[in-house]
């Protein structure tokens, strides 16, 4: 992170809290939602809160894993220009609260019964030392694997539900002259695809242990070495093409019956909603391969830095109005995911959306609910990045399996301190 040593800085330029105010104002938003569904969903937010009078900046930095936003928000920080809202998730939230830097969210929480309208799990990553200091716009399912028919049906090939099955599959459909997977070669997209592997290869319990507790007898074992080569096995199966491809372009590949499958999470759903295609005729969404039950999760989310006093009414507009159901229910339904908040009525949503909503409840009645690695949800940023150095080093070389996991376990140790 930054240092404690940019306080002295802000000072000068930041000012205390959200109060009150009768003055409409401006709001600078960074964000990474530049694709077709992500670009939709924006438009709508802006919408809502230019209807309360407000003004909307638009700060859009393209990438769909978020990493180039965090290097933009960092350099606006310590210049003392931070944006109004910026989004952030996951531990990073955690990171900005102790930078001190943070407004507090609790008068609109409060007024709007936050702590009703959010799951445990949801309100608990949203607040630092107990205090709100972000809002969730989501919920999305990170293990989900999208599958267009067509192309399983001209290779004559059958939809897998285990690794097994998958690559069988995979064997048929390279042999009737298509793509089975789509993927972009960007290092969060590999570490997705991997996330997946391991939960699936080892369970939910020794992905906590991995991914979570960071254990390294877990990262440096016979499991994840059973996970990496799985996970070069599945390269075998993507395009020449694929290094540098982002995301959408991807999810393009399925939707236009390039390719068979894609491995993403559910914000893959917006790109077929915006080509106009229907999920059980057009596209199946269904769980990656041996994941049936669990629930990788990924909450999108911003936090708002304390600014001028004139500028308060519209920032705390800004947070209520994420949580207002009309929001929840366009957003979700352009982007993908499903609602942060509880007891939304379910009747537009899709049936992948249904099956995610269950899922999410279910998984963590059952255990089975984890946060996603891959999406900055189960560690600090700099585990995360020597996680993703690891992945991708053996997604692009020949390192074995074995020396990958022995460096998993390293490189996690040594970036913790």
């Amino acid at each position: 992170m930054i240092g404690k040593f940019i306080r002295t800085a802000l000072g000068m330029v930041l000012a205390i809290g959200i109060g009150s105010s009768s003055f409409a104002g401006e709001v600078e938003v960074l964000h990474y939602w530049t694709s077709g569904g992500e670009a939709r969903s924006v438009a709508e937010l802006k919408r809502l809160l230019e209807a309360r009078g407000h003004t909307w900046k638009d700060m859009a930095v393209a990438g769909g894993g978020g990493e180039s936003a965090a290097t933009v928000l960092k350099s606006r920080v310590l210049a003392g220009n931070p944006p109004t809202a910026a989004q952030i998730k996951g531990p990073s939230i955690q990171e900005w609260g102790d930078e001190d830097v943070l407004a507090s969210l609790n008068s609109v929480a409060e007024k709007n019964k936050w702590d009703d309208l959010l799951p445990r799990v949801v309100a608990d990553v949203m607040k630092y030392d107990g205090d709100y200091v972000a809002v969730p716009v989501n919920v999305h399912r990170v293990n989900w694997m999208w599958v267009n028919p067509a192309v399983f049906e001209k290779a004559g090939a059958t939809i897998p539900t285990t690794w097994d099955e998958f690559f069988v599959a995979a064997d048929k459909i390279k042999a009737a002259g298509l793509i089975p997977v789509a993927h972009g070669g960007q290092a969060w997209q590999d570490a997705t695809v991997f996330e997946s592997v391991v939960l699936a290869t080892g369970g939910a319990e020794f992905y906590r242990k991995a991914f979570v507790n960071l254990d390294s007898a877990a990262l440096n074992s016979d499991t994840m070495v059973k996970s990496f080569e799985t996970l070069r096995k599945i390269k075998s199966y993507t395009d020449k093409d694929a290094p540098g491809r982002d995301w959408n372009l991807a999810t393009s590949m399925v939707i236009n019956g390039k390719a068979g499958m894609q491995f993403m999470g559910d914000w893959a759903k917006g790109e077929f909603t915006a080509a106009g295609k229907a999920p059980g005729k057009d596209y199946e969404c269904l769980p990656a391969p041996g994941t049936a039950g669990a629930f990788t999760f990924n909450i999108d989310s911003f936090i708002i830095f304390e600014g001028d006093d004139e500028s308060s009414e519209a920032r705390e507009a800004f947070a209520a109005t994420i949580m207002e159901p009309e929001f929840q229910e366009v957003f979700n339904l352009n982007k993908g995911s499903i609602p942060a908040r509880l007891n939304m009525p379910r009747d537009k949503f899709d049936s992948c959306a249904h099956d995610s909503m269950d899922t999410f409840v279910s998984s963590a009645k059952e255990g089975t609910l984890v946060p996603s690695m891959a999406h900055g949800m189960s560690t600090y940023g700099s585990v995360q990045g020597a996680i993703y150095d690891v992945v991708t080093e053996f997604y692009n070389s020949d390192t074995s399996a074995t020396d990958a996991a022995k460096k998993l376990a390293s490189g996690v140790q040594a970036s913790r301190y």
